[in-house]
């Protein structure tokens, strides 16, 4: 089985995005309606920082954390009948608190925020469950504040998706948001809500991802 390297990694979500089959809404009703797909957008990083944990508030070797509302964002993977997928590599990249991506390609004016690492990874344990540390999503010309997700299992394609803050009025004028059926823009939300006091985040989120059959590579 070819390894997930970081130029698979990315030659995988820029060629291949969207391949992860969406379950028709008129489903069984024993049956849990996936995620819908999004696209990556151009700002996935080239190399993956060298400080790639699960919590993207703090930078290696930096003192201070990120600027922004830290949140805790956590949830499940689950396949389509509720069962906990274990094992799985789950990635999120979004801009820092002044609207920059961690990317050479990022046209914003603004510096970037040294202490926000930009992009981290998770491990889904045996119950489905991931975790992040991380800041509320802004927003940044032309788009919604949103968060970039991708799962990974060795040996399949990657399914990318992007999530999104309830309540948020700029949603509705967003173009990848208004692209998601009406019906399903939900599956994509989550509440960014206050945190239990002692947790070291101000807002705390949960968003479960849901998979149907993931393609090998052929």
């Amino acid at each position: 089985m070819e390894p997930i390297t970081d130029s698979r990694r990315r030659r995988l979500l820029l060629g291949t995005l969207g391949l992860l089959t969406v379950s028709s809404p008129l489903m069984a009703a024993n049956r849990l309606l996936t995620t819908p797909a999004q696209p990556a957008g151009p700002f996935y990083p080239l190399q993956l920082p060298l400080d790639d944990d699960n919590d993207l508030t703090r930078v290696t070797g930096r003192s201070g954390v990120a600027k922004g509302e830290i949140s805790d964002l956590a949830g499940r993977i689950l396949d389509i009948n509720g069962n906990p997928l274990e094992g799985l590599r789950i990635e999120i990249w979004q801009c820092d608190a002044n609207g920059r991506y961690r990317h050479p390609a990022d046209p914003g004016a603004s510096d970037p925020d040294e202490r926000f690492q930009g992009h981290g990874h998770s491990v889904t344990d045996a119950q489905g469950r991931y975790r992040f540390r991380t800041i509320r999503p802004v927003p940044y010309p032309g788009r919604t504040p949103h968060i970039h997700a991708a799962v990974f299992a060795p040996g399949e394609r990657p399914f990318v998706t992007q999530i999104y803050v309830q309540g948020e009025a700029r949603n509705g004028e967003d173009f990848l948001f208004r692209r998601i059926p009406e019906d399903r823009r939900r599956l994509v939300l989550a509440e960014f809500a206050p945190a239990e006091q002692g947790s070291g985040a101000q807002l705390q989120a949960s968003f479960d991802l849901v998979l149907g059959a993931m393609p090998a590579q052929g």
